[in-house]
C-alpha cells in the first residue's frame, strides 16, 4: 500500500461534543470524549467506540446494545432507553439534553459510564451526523457509481490520487445508506481527497440522497447494465438511478462519463458542470487504443489526451479493465496529477475482483466469485479465452436480472461455448447456460449441468488436470467461493 494512502485509524477526530452538535446544532463545552470507531455491527465494536443501534428488516440493533457495551463501547445511539446502565442524553428535547449534559459534566463517576444518545431515528441520525461532519471539512470528494466496476474503479482512483494526496476511501464495497455515512465519519483534517462508492440499486432517489450527504465535486459513472433489474424494473430506470449522481453535482463540478455506453453518454445533458468523456474512440476526451492482453501479467495499451500519447502497462486482468484505468487516469488529470504520478498509481493498482489462485493438480483458478452479471461474466470469459491450457468455466446463477434473466443466461451460454473446453454450470439459472450451449451444438460430454456447489466440487475433483485454467463465477448469493476453497492448494494444505 502506498504510504500516503490514508486508511481507517483507531481514533477519530470526531468527539462526543461534535456528535451532539451534528444531531442538535448545540455544541456543549467539555464533552471532548474521543471516539475509537463508529459501528452498526456489535461484533465489530472496539473499546472506546460508538455503536448505532439500527432497525433492519431482519434484526433490531437495539437488542445488541449489551453486546456492544460489553466490549467497552462508550457511546450508543438508540431510539429507546436500553435496559443496561447508561448515562442518557436525550437529543430529542433540547432543554432536557442541556440538563442531562450539566449533570454529566458535574459528576466524575457519570463521566466514566457509557453514554446513550436518544434520537428519533437511528439511521437518520447516522446520516445527519455524516452530513454535518462532511460539511465541516473542506475536502474534495470523488463519487463513483454504475452497474459494474464501482469497487475496482474506486480502489484504482484512490491508488492514483494517493501519489500526491492524503486519501480516504470507502472500505471494500461500502456504498449504502449506512456504509457511506460510516466512511465519512472517519474523515479527518489531514485528508485532502475522499473517494466513495455511491451505490443504490433498490429505488429511484437512493443515489441522490447519498450524493447530497457526500457532496462530491467529481462524479464518475462506469456503465449501465441489468444489475438489480429485478428491483428497478427496466434498464431505463437503472439509467435514471445512476444519473442521479450527475444531477446532484454542483456547477463547478466535473462529470466523468463512459463515452462507449450510450446510456451513460446521454447523462451529459443532465450535468450542470463540465463533462469529461472517456472511452475507446478518438471522440472522447481521454481514450485508449493498441490494447494488448498479457494474460495473467496484465494489459498494455496507449492513452491519448489532447496532444499526449502515453504508453501504459497495468496489472489488471482482462481487456475490459482498460475502462477502469481510463476512469482512474481521468480523475488524476482532473485533480491535477502529472502523467508520471498517474502511471505510478496505475502500476500499483489492486486486482480486487478476479483473483488468481493456485489450484489442485497443477491447475490455475480464476476466482471471480464476488458477484456476476452478463457484462462481468463475458469479460471473465474473454480473459479465459486469452489464457493457455484447457479452459474450464464453472458458471453459476446470475441473480436479480428480472425480465432479462433467461435472455442473459442464454447469451452467456453462447459465449461460453465459443471459449471453453469444459462447461460446468451450477444452480437452476446456471442450467439455462448449459442448455443453451448444448442446443447450439456444444458436445454434451463437454457440458456438465449440476444442482449445487457440492456436486460441482465432487465432479471437478475427478476431472481437474495439470495445466487447466478454471474460471469460477456466479452471483454472491451462490457462494461459489466454496468451490474455490475446495480446489485451492492453500486450502487443501492448511493444517
Amino acid at each position: 500500500m502506498n504510504d500516503k494512502e490514508q486508511r481507517y485509524e483507531n481514533m477519530l477526530e470526531l468527539v462526543l461534543a461534535d456528535v451532539i452538535q451534528g444531531l442538535t446544532g448545540w455544541q456543549p463545552v467539555g464533552l471532548d470524549q474521543p471516539i475509537a470507531g463508529v459501528h452498526m455491527d456489535s461484533r465489530q465494536v472496539v473499546a472506546g467506540g460508538m455503536f448505532f443501534a439500527l432497525r433492519g428488516e431482519q434484526q433490531d440493533g437495539h437488542i445488541f446494545i449489551p453486546d456492544a457495551l460489553a466490549k467497552d463501547c462508550r457511546i450508543v445511539v438508540a431510539e429507546r432507553v436500553p435496559e443496561v446502565g447508561c448515562v442518557i442524553l436525550d437529543t430529542r428535547n433540547e432543554k432536557r439534553l442541556r440538563e442531562q449534559t450539566g449533570r454529566l459534566l458535574s459528576s466524575p463517576s457519570a463521566r466514566q459510564t457509557p453514554v446513550c444518545l436518544l434520537v428519533p431515528d437511528s439511521l437518520g441520525a447516522l446520516q445527519q451526523l455524516a452530513d454535518f461532519w462532511r460539511t465541516s471539512h473542506p475536502v474534495r470528494v470523488i463519487g463513483v457509481t454504475g452497474s459494474v466496476g464501482k469497487t475496482t474503479t474506486k480502489e484504482m482512483i484512490a491508488t492514483v490520487l494517493s501519489q500526491r494526496y492524503q486519501v480516504l476511501k470507502s472500505e471494500r464495497s461500502i456504498n449504502t445508506a449506512t456504509g457511506l455515512p460510516l466512511t465519512l465519519l472517519h474523515l479527518t483534517s489531514a485528508h485532502e481527497r475522499v473517494v466513495l462508492e455511491i451505490g443504490g440499486g433498490y429505488e429511484l432517489g437512493e443515489i441522490a440522497r447519498l450524493a447530497h450527504i457526500a457532496r462530491p465535486q467529481v462524479g464518475v459513472v462506469t456503465n449501465v447494465g441489468p444489475s438489480h433489474l429485478e428491483r428497478m424494473g427496466t434498464i431505463e430506470r437503472i439509467a435514471l438511478n445512476k444519473a442521479e449522481l450527475v444531477e446532484t453535482l454542483p456547477e463547478d463540478s466535473v462529470a466523468i462519463l463512459n463515452a462507449d455506453d450510450p446510456l451513460v453518454r446521454d447523462m451529459a445533458a443532465k450535468a450542470r458542470g463540465r463533462v469529461f468523456f472517456y472511452g475507446l474512440t478518438p471522440d472522447a476526451d481521454l481514450w485508449a487504443n493498441d490494447i494488448e492482453s498479457l494474460g495473467l501479467e496484465g494489459l498494455r495499451f496507449r492513452f491519448h489526451y489532447k496532444d499526449d500519447a502515453i504508453h501504459a502497462r497495468v496489472p489488471l486482468l482482462g481487456r475490459h479493465s482498460v475502462h477502469t484505468a481510463l476512469r482512474a487516469a481521468a480523475v488524476g488529470l482532473i485533480e491535477g496529477l502529472s502523467w508520471h504520478e498517474i502511471m505510478e498509481g496505475l502500476r500499483d493498482a489492486p486486482q480486487l475482483r478476479l483473483v488468481v489462485v493456485q489450484g489442485l493438480n497443477g491447475s490455475t483458478l480464476l476466482d471471480d466469485t464476488y458477484n456476476s452479471s452478463l457484462t462481468s461474466a463475458i469479460a471473465a470469459l474473454n480473459l479465459l479465452d486469452e489464457l493457455p491450457g484447457r479452459k474450464i468455466a464453472v458458471l453459476g446463477d446470475m441473480l436479480e436480472l428480472g425480465s432479462h434473466e433467461e435472455k442473459d443466461h442464454r447469451k452467456l451460454g453462447r459465449r461460453a461455448m465459443d471459449v471453453v473446453d469444459l462447461l460446468v454450470t451450477v444452480g437452476p439459472r446456471g442450467r439455462i447456460i448449459g442448455e443453451e450451449a448444448t442446443f447450439l451444438g456444444m458436445d454434451r460430454e463437454r457440458v456438465k449441468i449440476l444442482e449445487d456447489n457440492d456436486a460441482a466440487i465432487a465432479y471437478l475433483h475427478q476431472v481437474v488436470a495439470p495445466g487447466d485454467t478454471i474460471l469460477i463465477k456466479g452471483s454472491r448469493g451462490m457462494r461459489m467461493e466454496q468451490i474455490v476453497n475446495a480446489l485451492s492448494v492453500a486450502a487443501n494444505n492448511a493444517p
